[in-house]
């Protein structure tokens, strides 16, 4: 089969980019392929972060016949993917929605494509409807996805989300492992000293840009009660803020946690993402609100467990008392009480060597098999496994 994927890919940053590479690798196997990636995905005043680009990762990206030709804001662009995609003349296009802000330019490329070819259009879903949202959000996701034929999801929440807005055929499947971080095999206590923590500190892990629906403010007010259990725990918090850093920080100076809290506010390269992960203890995701997030299945890639809230798709793929814990969202006090009793006893390498063998759940090949199951077969019904 001949695939076209829209998506941004290497060198630029993020989950979608790192999924969209993942993926484009696991469908080259045994496809043909077309990849159109970004120009810009999009302008520096509406983009919170640093950099869009990743300069210093030294992995290059394995994907070849990858044309950078869109630019999210520039419609001579958008005509421009539509012209090569057309020219190529593939059986499937494959894009990822995670925005509404890209509606015009996805109307515009699926309604010309629709015009001019056969194409089926597939859409990955990694977030349904955005986390922070407006009141257009639905109407302009609807804009979107009337030109789709068919639709991958990760998630029950999102499953549910989508069939509330349209009934064609949608897959859910669990949210593949990510492959592409450096691995030296580090030990932990050499990643603990690396980072100036010594051997003796237990450490918390939040990894990920913040924002607030992650919830790191509930963790912060966690650590004061986790201390009088753990006096050696450590909460480190790396990834570049997206939220007003102040409020983080004057939350740690009232609780006075200082000396028991490490910022490391930048976006983590792809070759240094395992030494956070070798130094942790446990990862927590304290979030408010998801779908799914790639940060739990880092933390399988590296082998460690989770603790996590009640919300979203967390729950389809963090097991309790099994890979992690799960608690109740907006509660620092039962948030302070999993990870103190998960610290106290010796369960940790137990659900390090469950999700060791329970890794197979979230092959790109199992993600492969379902685009081809869609694409080839034309599927019509839903499958909600």
């Amino acid at each position: 089969m001949k695939i076209a994927v829209i998506g941004p890919i290497h060198p630029f940053v993020g989950g979608i980019s790192h999924y969209n590479t993942e993926l484009c690798k696991s469908l080259s196997t045994n496809h043909e392929l077309v990849v159109i990636s970004y120009k810009r995905r999009y302008p520096m005043f509406l983009y919170p972060g640093k950099n869009q680009i990743d300069k210093k990762c030294s992995r290059k990206s394995e994907i070849s016949n990858v044309e950078y030709i869109l630019d999210t804001v520039n419609p001579i662009t958008w005509i421009k993917a539509v012209s090569r995609i057309k020219k190529e003349n593939p059986n499937l296009l494959i894009f990822h929605w995670v925005t509404p802000f890209m509606t015009p330019m996805f109307v515009t490329v699926f309604f010309l494509l629709k015009k001019l070819t056969r194409i089926q259009i597939l859409a990955i879903c990694h977030n349904v409807l955005p986390h922070e949202r407006t009141s257009l959000d639905v109407f302009l996701t609807k804009l979107v996805f009337r030109n789709v034929d068919y639709f991958i999801v990760h998630s029950r929440k999102d499953f549910t989300n989508l069939k509330k807005i349209v009934t064609r055929p949608t897959r859910r499947v669990l949210f593949p492992l990510y492959h592409m971080f450096k691995v030296s095999n580090i030990s932990k206590n050499h990643a603990k000293e690396i980072i100036n923590l010594t051997k003796n500190d237990k450490v918390i892990l939040f990894f990920g840009y913040i924002r607030e629906y992650k919830g790191l403010i509930y963790l912060i007010q966690a650590m004061p009660k986790v201390l009088i259990r753990i006096p050696t725990a450590k909460l480190l918090v790396v990834g570049e803020f997206w939220d007003n850093k102040e409020r983080y920080l004057a939350e740690i100076e009232n609780l006075n946690i200082k000396n028991a809290v490490i910022l490391i506010d930048k976006y983590v390269h792809n070759d240094q993402v395992e030494l956070y992960f070798s130094a942790a203890d446990v990862v927590v995701l304290p979030y408010i609100s998801a779908t799914q997030s790639a940060v739990v299945q880092t933390a399988y890639y590296f082998n460690k467990p989770v603790i996590t809230t009640r919300v979203g798709g967390l729950p389809d793929i963090v097991t309790d008392k099994k890979t992690g814990l799960i608690v109740e969202p907006k509660d620092s006090e039962m948030l302070a009480e999993a990870i103190s009793e998960y610290l106290e006893q010796t369960i940790g390498k137990k659900m390090g060597r469950i999700i060791h063998r329970t890794k197979w759940k979230f092959s790109w090949e199992r993600l492969v098999k379902t685009i081809e199951k869609l694409g080839e077969n034309n599927e019509s019904r839903d499958d909600y496994s």
